[in-house]
């Protein structure tokens, strides 16, 4: 009988001790986030429209954009992103480069962008790849950055400037460039209380004499406040300025004395185009030195973990990445779990052999707090 007691009381405190523990296992997975870091690349460069000085040599570069990315085709490659998403399910993702492009025939040399005809909406074609593998994410933020159109041939005609627009050979193509935060939305993930999203565009950006005038190259970010478990912290996105390093720069500070100025933990994800190996811009200099911290150097400090760049045409057989400039930084109340590169295999790519995007992602799992 005092063996049976004793028996009883073991098994007891043993189960006490499970349900404990699977409590405080709870507790503690409940503050698990994950965060992505995807610069979606919008499918073509755009510096040729840039540097255009006649109206015919203008129209011929937004034509070579504009097959560059029917030939960079988003819908497949989203299905490739989709699965990298599938895979790691982030609680949180900062996208950069979430181009709309859009159409008009004929064109109408408006100065005001104004083609409403979607051809590739990259935001709506990723959230339908997601909900065709059973993901569901919620667009918490946009930010619209770029928004710009320009005369390209119409299809199956060539747009010979002055003529080509009477004689119905033209049509307008249009870019609207956004930053955007998604926040997982099915009951698997973490319960996420989301209040507080901003969005803002830098009072700092890029300017350039163009052939139809002085162009702006605006730059923004986007920000949401997240509550876990009873414990908050502020997830920020950005794509920062990668041509002009003084731009680039106070950018950065922008941020830090713009939404990073919170008593909150802070999440930054960002195409920073500074390089963490310090060989380029002084934005991640200035960034560590305002108290964030480097994910990807916490946990894999002898790794240079490069994210960019592919070929501008995806079509690279092997990786061409060279710099690490997609970060997850944080500042405050976090410890790193891990972090892993996406889409930088040969494996990773589309069956036409399309990487996902030129740059690679980045997922990071860290823990909010401490044990209760």
């Amino acid at each position: 009988m005092r063996m049976l007691s004793a028996w009883l009381v073991l098994t007891f405190l043993a189960m006490c001790f499970v349900i404990r523990a699977s409590a405080d296992d709870d507790s503690r997975d409940g503050r698990l986030v994950s965060v992505m870091t995807q610069n979606l690349d919008l499918g073509a460069t755009l510096s040729g429209a840039a540097a255009a000085t006649t109206p015919q040599e203008l129209i011929d570069a937004v034509t070579g954009i504009f097959h560059a990315v029917q030939a960079t085709s988003f819908p497949e490659r989203a299905e490739a992103l989709a699965d990298e998403i599938a895979a790691q399910h982030p609680d949180l993702i900062g996208l950069q480069e979430v181009a709309l492009w859009r159409s008009q025939y004929p064109a109408d040399l408006s100065p005001t962008p104004n083609a409403l005809t979607v051809e590739f909406d990259f935001l709506q074609i990723l959230l339908d790849a997601l909900a065709v593998r059973g993901l569901r994410y919620d667009v918490v933020a946009v930010v619209v950055e770029n928004d710009i159109e320009g005369p390209a041939d119409a299809e199956g005609r060539r747009c010979i400037f002055p003529l080509g627009f009477s004689q119905g050979d033209c049509r307008d193509i249009r870019l609207t460039d956004r930053e955007v935060i998604l926040a997982r939305a099915d009951s698997r993930g973490p319960r996420l209380h989301l209040s507080n999203v901003q969005v803002g565009t830098f009072a700092n950006n890029l300017t350039l004499s163009t052939l139809t005038g002085v162009f702006m190259a605006q730059r923004g970010w986007a920000s949401v406040d997240v509550q876990v478990r009873g414990q908050s912290f502020r997830f920020i996105t950005t794509h920062l300025d990668p041509d002009a390093p003084l731009v680039q720069v106070a950018q950065a500070d922008e941020i830090v004395q713009g939404p990073a100025h919170t008593m909150l933990p802070v999440l930054f994800v960002c195409d920073c185009n500074s390089p963490a190996d310090g060989t380029g811009t002084a934005s991640y200099g200035h960034l560590i030195a305002a108290g964030f911290e480097d994910a990807w150097s916490a946990q894999h400090p002898r790794d240079p973990g490069f994210t960019c760049c592919e070929d501008e045409n995806l079509l690279n057989s092997k990786p061409t990445l060279t710099e690490r400039i997609d970060l997850v930084l944080f500042r405050g109340d976090f410890s790193v779990e891990d972090v892993t590169r996406v889409g930088d295999a040969p494996a990773d790519r589309t069956p036409s052999g399309l990487w996902p995007s030129d740059h690679a992602g980045v997922v990071a799992r860290l823990w909010l707090g401490h044990d209760d």
